[in-house]
């Protein structure tokens, strides 16, 4: 039930980045939705097994930029997670800088902070 709280919070941060970030987008129209749910699986699943390895590889980086590297490190999982949905899936996910991607991750850290608080998630 966890996993699925997870996945809910994450595709509404993401349909959110999807709606206000320019070059953060789905192709496809009316598949935008199925876009957004598939990203958001492949996300949060990249986020359980990579990320803590990552944070724990770049925590002098880290601590060096006063936590501010997390966000990199947030913004390099999307494009892995959009790399994965579009190779796996078709899901039609396009980060069209590395700029937009890192408003994107801003983005959706924020959303998925708020949503978090309100479910009551972890």
């Amino acid at each position: 039930m966890n996993f699925l709280i997870r996945w809910l919070v994450t595709a509404i941060a993401v349909a959110a980045a999807v709606w206000i970030v320019p070059g953060f987008e789905t192709i496809g129209g009316d598949s935008a939705w199925v876009a957004i749910a598939l990203f958001s699986l492949v996300l949060s699943l990249v986020n359980i097994a990579i990320k803590p390895i990552l944070q724990i590889l770049s925590l002098p980086i880290t601590v060096l930029t006063l936590g501010i590297f997390y966000l990199v490190v947030n913004t390099l999982l999307l494009y892995v997670a959009a790399w994965l949905a579009n190779g796996l899936f078709g899901a039609g996910f396009l980060i069209a800088s590395f700029g937009s991607a890192f408003v994107a991750s801003i983005v959706i850290s924020i959303v998925s902070a708020i949503v978090n608080s309100v479910v009551g998630a972890d």
